[in-house]
């Protein structure tokens, strides 16, 4: 049993992780019974924990080290994935990722940020953060994917976009705005799903589209927990990041509740980190029925649909 690396809500459930851990190394006939125990008795404090997490817990289970990537989805989800490179204008952002697969026997274009998951590849990702050259890249492939009627999957996990002043020179919030608006009218089915993080405009770069859906213990949020303390307590430390995600209102229960997400996709007990091949299998699932639905609709309808959707978005009547 692999055990991954326990949260700081998690001490009770790490506890009970490593002593079936240790019986199960055993391989004791005699301790069959107390492992059955120990099963049950983690399942249910699983259950009990995931059910009821703050938004600020919320926020660590997303950022957690063992979470499945879009380099991991694409290894268990999609065949024939082939990556396209390249922006054709400044270079090749390794923080988004960008390629031709199939799903099902449907050809897709796959779009991804790549957090990294070794010190090295995280300095090459740059931890999700794209730069303008990415999102070039996203828009380009996207435009390309529209021309020959490719649905478009996009997979959101990224703390934001990168904040470096070469990014800034080189037109980072012209570009995620530019790719904004040229989402929302490119022909041919969108969907966008928060994996883990969906930080500020590095999430919204890539994620207009006609279904919006997030994982159970994903966040979306016009800035992060950390940002928001900053700005509000003007010190980011263990009392103040609780306030501000509560305040952003970021979890997936409050979002669907908004409007702002069409799906809240349900996680394996215990969260996606615990189980990554149950969670592509149940990804999998979604993406093969969402597809086929929005395939079957008239582009006209499709188009008109997008943009309604998104118009109501933060319009009430009382």
């Amino acid at each position: 049993m692999s055990i991954p690396a326990p949260l700081p809500f998690e001490n009770d459930i790490h506890a009970l992780e490593q002593a079936l851990s240790r019986l199960e190394q055993a391989a004791d006939p005699a301790q069959t019974t107390e492992i059955r125990r120990i099963r049950k008795e983690l399942d249910g404090l699983l259950k009990q924990k995931y059910a009821s997490l703050s938004a600020w817990e919320t926020v660590l289970v997303s950022r957690h080290p063992n979470r499945p990537q879009t380099v991991d989805y694409t290894n268990m989800i999609f065949d024939e994935f082939v990556e396209l490179h390249g922006d054709r204008a400044f270079g090749d952002d390794r923080a988004l990722r960008t390629g031709f697969a199939r799903i099902g026997g449907q050809k897709v274009m796959l779009i991804g940020h790549q957090k990294g998951k070794t010190l090295k590849e995280r300095q090459t990702c740059f931890y999700g953060c794209a730069h303008p050259e990415g999102y070039r890249k996203a828009l380009s492939k996207m435009k390309l994917a529209a021309k020959y009627r490719i649905p478009i999957i996009c997979l959101i996990d990224t703390p934001g976009a990168f904040p470096g002043i070469g990014a800034e020179e080189r037109g980072q919030a012209l570009l995620i705005a530019t790719s904004i608006l040229e989402m929302s009218r490119i022909e041919t089915p969108i969907i966008c799903i928060v994996i883990g993080e969906g930080g500020s405009g590095g999430a919204l770069g890539i994620g207009v589209g006609d279904r919006v859906s997030m994982l159970e213990h994903a966040y979306y949020s016009v800035i992060s927990p950390e940002g928001c303390a900053g700005i509000l307590w003007k010190v980011a430390n263990e009392q103040t990041k609780p306030l501000a995600a509560d305040a952003l209102k970021l979890t997936s229960g409050h979002l669907h509740k908004l409007g702002v997400v069409d799906d809240v996709i349900d996680e394996p007990l215990g969260g996606a980190h615990r189980n990554p091949r149950e969670m592509a299998n149940i990804l999998k699932s979604y993406l093969t029925r969402s597809l086929r639905s929005l395939i079957r609709k008239p582009l006209d309808v499709l188009m008109t649909e997008r943009y309604e959707k998104f118009r109501k978005m933060g319009v009430f009547t009382q």
